[in-house]
């Protein structure tokens, strides 16, 4: 997926009533600003206050209300004026045109310019200076009330965005998020282009045309983006490019955070890779060691002074290469087959399979010394059909009973249970030895844990076992863990989906 997002212009800020009446107060803020003194639109407002005025003043002489009512009349059009149009301009208009249209239709001689009375002139004085001042302070009050929506709106908008950014999950998200609300903002078309997309700073130095501008997303020398803006028929004006440049600041520091997250979590999955390397490598040497001296001894003193040896000592010799041989044997099947389940490169073969014969199966390849113990089959099931691969899953007993043995002392019991439960078929290896540590169940299903157990051969196990079976039963849907047995020894217990069986009549 390319990394250019794009955003069409919305008119609809966010979406209730009190965000839209922010961003009209800003869209009549920035046409306040503009640089259009006269307008169409405001001509007619100011063309109406005055004729009202006009109209409610010849009124009001006709009931022979006095001047000073007249006047308050203008100033108040004046007031009108100055509230209802954009520009100032139109407020000292109304202020000049008032004094003059009194001075036509309401002082002798009327419909004249002229004025007998002495004191007419400082009357049109006082007239211009009042409606002069209400005017300037009606357009500073809402001149201060256009900023304050400015305020408000940018604050909003810079709140959204830096929410919208803490919840935006990847690059992709964020600078998805980023183009929405500089679409938001400004009403238009916005795209984002990233480094993999194009040259961004042959597209800064020369992209800006009359139609579309851009804008870098930078953060220090880093440059992370450049996001395209279309200003066709509109420009970009200085409160709106403010909170644009706050934005894409923004988001050039989510798209930092998001990549030093990156790294950090790249650095991560590296040293465990290294921790994990680094311990497999000290294991092997350190254990792979005392079963190799034991075939090459063993093997040596057969070829040079075999003929020496009797019968039984030749037994015993040859008992101890092959025990250790199949140590061995198990220990590389065992490190091959995590290697593949932890990297996905298994491929489970399901089928429907009696759970019966394929425990049945996996005692046939038990340790040798499970002749020292009284290994027990309890089926509550007889006909128990498990939907699993059944090479594995034999594996997984072989590796539970093993381990069983392994730990016991000679004489003890191991039982091998099934029963259905919830749809599940459960399995549990149990033995009545000394168990295990309460510290150490949380991390036994590890790759490479082996704790502090004691071994009745004191050969120390490479933490592969354990963690293989987890492995191949997750694969299958299931769960394992260990317990502890009564009144002493442990429990494994795994899970597996039973198949459901169809009758025929």
């Amino acid at each position: 997926m390319s990394g250019k997002q794009t955003a069409e212009g919305r008119t609809n800020t966010f979406g209730s009533h009190n965000e839209e009446t922010i961003r009209t107060a800003a869209r009549m803020a920035k046409a306040y600003r503009g640089t259009h003194w006269f307008t169409v639109s405001d001509t007619v407002k100011f063309l109406l206050s005055m004729v009202m005025a006009t109209a409610l003043s010849l009124l009001f002489y006709r009931w022979g209300l006095s001047e000073a009512n007249i006047i308050t009349v203008y100033i108040l059009g004046v007031l009108i004026t100055s509230v209802v149009t954009e520009h100032m301009v139109y407020g000292v208009l109304a202020s000049v045109a008032s004094v003059f249209v009194f001075n036509y239709l309401f002082t002798d001689p009327r419909y004249t310019l002229l004025a007998y009375d002495i004191g007419y002139p400082m009357t049109f004085l006082v007239m211009l200076l009042a409606s002069l001042l209400t005017g300037t302070l009606a357009a500073r009050m809402k001149n201060f009330a256009y900023q304050s929506a400015q305020s408000a709106y940018s604050t909003r908008i810079l709140l959204d965005t830096n929410q919208s950014l803490q919840h935006a999950s990847g690059r992709e998200a964020i600078v998805r998020a980023t183009a929405d609300q500089l679409s938001k903002l400004t009403g238009r078309d916005v795209a984002i282009s990233l480094p993999e997309d194009c040259d961004l700073e042959q597209l800064l130095s020369g992209g800006n045309t009359d139609t579309r501008l851009y804008y870098p997303i930078r953060l220090g020398d880093m440059l992370y983006g450049v996001a395209g803006i279309d200003v066709k028929d509109n420009p970009v004006d200085a409160f709106e490019n403010g909170i644009l440049m706050s934005i894409l600041g923004e988001c050039a520091l989510a798209l930092e955070n998001e990549k030093n997250a990156r790294e950090k979590e790249a650095a991560a999955v590296l040293a465990q890779n290294e921790q994990l390397r680094a311990n497999l490598l000290r294991t092997i040497s350190h254990d792979l060691r005392t079963p190799l001296t034991s075939i090459s001894g063993n093997a040596s003193n057969l070829m040079t002074n075999g003929e020496h040896f009797d019968e039984a000592t030749k037994q015993r010799l040859y008992t101890d290469i092959y025990d250790d041989s199949m140590w061995l044997i198990t220990l590389v099947e065992n490190l091959l087959s995590v290697t593949r389940m932890e990297g996905g490169g298994v491929k489970l073969h399901r089928d429907a399979e009696l759970m019966d014969e394929v425990i049945a199966e996996a005692l046939r390849h038990i340790d040798r010394r499970k002749s020292e113990h009284t290994i027990t089959v309890r089926n509550e099931n007889e006909l128990l059909l498990v939907q699993m691969d059944a090479r594995l899953i034999v594996q997984v007993i072989i590796n539970l009973v093993n381990n069983a043995i392994k730990y016991t002392q000679p004489g003890s019991t191991i039982t091998i249970s099934v029963r259905e439960e919830d749809h599940m078929a459960v399995v549990r290896v149990a033995d009545d030895g000394p168990g295990i540590p309460d510290e150490m169940k949380p991390q036994i299903f590890e790759l490479f844990y082996t704790g502090e157990h004691p071994v009745t051969d004191g050969r120390r196990s490479m933490g592969l076992g354990l963690a293989l079976c987890k492995s191949i039963v997750t694969a299958h849907g299931g769960e394992i863990r260990v317990s502890d047995a009564e009144p002493h020894g442990a429990v494994f217990t795994f899970t597996l989906p039973v198949k459901e069986v169809q009758l025929h009549e």
